[in-house]
């Protein structure tokens, strides 16, 4: 009697969800609109570095589809001998700009953004990385698919503490690829990056970037990549919570903003499967 009724309830839920076919809109708390700071000041070997991007932004409710842009802000860098580099905005798109941006390692720089009565400051160094020095691949199959494994190789500097952030962007994906790593286990060694990719084809690109972090960076992505996914599109989606990063609000400490203020030097190689 136990089976027959258990067989009705099942045929009753496929029923009732087979025939389920509106779309419908669940009415969500929304939190009031936060400032994003996205501060990634980045110097890839090679070049001057001279040129810098600041992006302000909003957070918006889960249905609306376009970002608010943040325009008006006062936003600059102060390095520690009070040099100032000064983001001009390219009217009415949140995008701030800088076109002599002196970066220098270990250097202690200071952001500061000026908006709508706020004011919002964070203080970082600027940290070195390995060069890379080499790119493998091999294919590796498990639970019945082929795998494309890359590996990109460099010597880790000897008696110091160094922390990666690593990301991969091949052509055929939208989104990037991001991990980090610590040298705790390889100091001083020869060591990789690595990253397993499906339903790649010879001829394809990757763009690899190792960019050197600071410890406070590196444990603030580990969290953010544990609780976005780095496989459900990076950790540059909405989370389900919020990761406070290192910029504070000076004027209102409750009303903090996202984002992080993170300086590296970076290595970038383009890369094509064979």
């Amino acid at each position: 009697m136990r089976n027959k009724i258990n067989l009705i309830l099942i045929l009753l839920t496929a029923v009732f969800f087979n025939n389920c076919t509106d779309v419908v809109d669940i009415p969500l708390n929304t939190d009031n609109p936060r400032l994003v700071i996205d501060a990634s000041i980045n110097w890839q070997k090679g070049t001057p570095g001279n040129n810098q991007v600041v992006k302000l932004t909003t957070t918006t409710d889960f249905y609306t589809n376009t970002i608010p842009v943040v325009s008006g802000a006062t936003v600059f860098i102060k390095n520690s001998s009070n040099g100032i580099f000064n983001f001009i905005e390219t009217p009415n798109t949140g995008v701030y700009l800088c076109g002599n941006f002196v970066p220098a390692l270990n250097e202690t720089y200071t952001l500061t953004v000026i908006s709508k009565g706020q004011t919002y400051t964070a203080t970082e160094t600027l940290k070195s990385v390995a060069a890379i020095i080499s790119v493998t691949q091999q294919i590796q199959t498990g639970l019945g698919t082929d795998f494309l494994q890359i590996k990109t190789f460099y010597n880790d500097p000897a008696n110091a503490e160094n922390y990666y952030l690593y990301k991969y962007k091949f052509t055929k994906n939208l989104k990037p690829e991001y991990s980090v790593d610590d040298d705790l286990f390889f100091q001083g060694n020869t060591f990789f990056s690595m990253v397993l990719e499906e339903h790649t084809k010879p001829g394809e690109t990757v763009e690899i970037t190792h960019y050197g972090i600071s410890k406070s960076y590196y444990n603030y992505m580990t969290i953010l990549l544990s609780v976005a996914g780095s496989s459900g599109g990076g950790p540059f989606q909405s989370p389900p919570a919020t990761v406070k990063g290192n910029i504070k609000n000076q004027t209102n400490f409750d009303n903090y903003p996202l984002g992080y203020f993170r300086l590296s030097e970076a290595d970038v190689t383009n890369y094509t499967i064979q």
